[in-house]
């Protein structure tokens, strides 16, 4: 049976008795094979399976062949869940973190319906509301291990997408292609933020990148969607690592000049603060700095106006053929101190 959880990724995980880490493991195996979506930390895997385990009342292997169910009136509440969870599997939860069984180990089950509200129709935090088994899943649960038994799933289950697959079409649907100058596509997650990074690079840096290469873009669903860092590397750029990265990195070798730009839709112009940061982060680059703030529209950019910092420049995506100059005595290109 497949290791959904290693050792070595949990210290919790890895401080519990071999018979435990075999009883979450097969947990996970079974959920799996109910569609649900196991694409997460080890630690969230973790105390999936257990508060799932809870729902069914399973302390150890031998108890699901007798699994639980909502008709057999067995529920527990989240903070019996912690208890359950303390007592049987070596865990030390505590009792004030009752609303994350809810919100996130039970989440991903109760979208499912393999584990089931006790009294679905109150109130969001009902701390009398349990969760139980569904009990179509809890029939299969307790055929477990035997002949067939993943076709069985599969056949009682034919007529139910999985949430896996539901989550699969969704994120496909929502996806934004974005063109790279140079040729190439890279596929954002939907949202104006990252529907301003599009525009940045199909329509900005086509006009004022002379030229310029996506050498760095951040997805607000993956910090490193796309990243050159040898390119980085060769110019001394800073560590890629570090937290005040700018949401799009472009590099002209034409101007010698790398571009540093800010997708602004809440928040992050590049302000005073912001430019000394960048400055003293980009103080040992080889090549010339050119700072940008990019805004979807001028209602957007009115808001974070009084905020750019001088010496940068602005561009806003509803009208790409200006740009904004905040340099004083120049047009586009990098600020000199000499």
């Amino acid at each position: 049976m497949k290791q959904y959880i290693n050792p070595d990724n949990s210290k919790t995980f890895r401080e519990k008795t071999k018979k435990v880490q075999e009883l979450i493991n097969t947990a996970l195996y079974i959920l799996d094979k109910f569609g649900i979506p196991l694409d997460n930390t080890a630690r969230r895997l973790e105390k999936m399976a257990i508060s799932f385990l809870a729902s069914g009342d399973i302390k150890n292997l031998r108890d699901f062949v007798s699994a639980k169910d909502l008709n057999s009136g067995y529920a527990l509440k989240t903070r019996e869940i912690i208890n359950f969870v303390n007592k049987y599997f070596s865990e030390n939860i505590s009792p004030g973190s009752y609303d994350d069984i809810r919100r996130k180990d039970l989440k991903l089950l109760t979208i499912a319906e393999v584990v089931l509200q006790s009294s679905p129709n109150s109130a969001t935090n009902d701390s009398t509301r349990g969760y139980s088994i569904n009990p179509t899943y809890a029939e299969l649960i307790r055929q477990f291990g035997e002949k067939n038994w993943e076709k069985s799933v599969a056949d009682r289950l034919k007529n139910i997408e999985p949430l896996n697959v539901k989550l699969k079409r969704e994120r496909q649907i929502s996806k934004v292609k974005v063109t790279l100058p140079v040729g190439g596509q890279l596929t954002f997650s939907a949202g104006e933020h990252n529907d301003l990074q599009k525009a940045i690079i199909e329509d900005f840096l086509p006009r004022y990148g002379f030229g310029a290469n996506v050498l760095y873009v951040g997805d607000t669903a993956d910090k490193y969607l796309y990243l050159e860092k040898e390119e980085l590397e060769k110019l001394n750029f800073f560590e890629i690592s570090h937290e005040e990265l700018p949401d799009v990195i472009a590099y002209s070798k034409k101007k010698n000049w790398l571009y540093l730009i800010e997708a602004v839709h809440s928040s992050g112009p590049i302000n005073e603060i912001r430019l000394l940061q960048l400055q003293q982060l980009t103080k040992n680059c080889l090549a010339d700095i050119v700072y940008v703030t990019a805004f979807l529209n001028r209602s957007k950019f009115r808001q974070f106006m009084t905020e750019i910092a001088w010496e940068t420049e602005v561009w806003i995506a509803d009208n790409p053929d200006h740009l904004v100059h905040f340099n004083g005595d120049k047009f586009l290109g990098p600020y000199r101190k000499d």
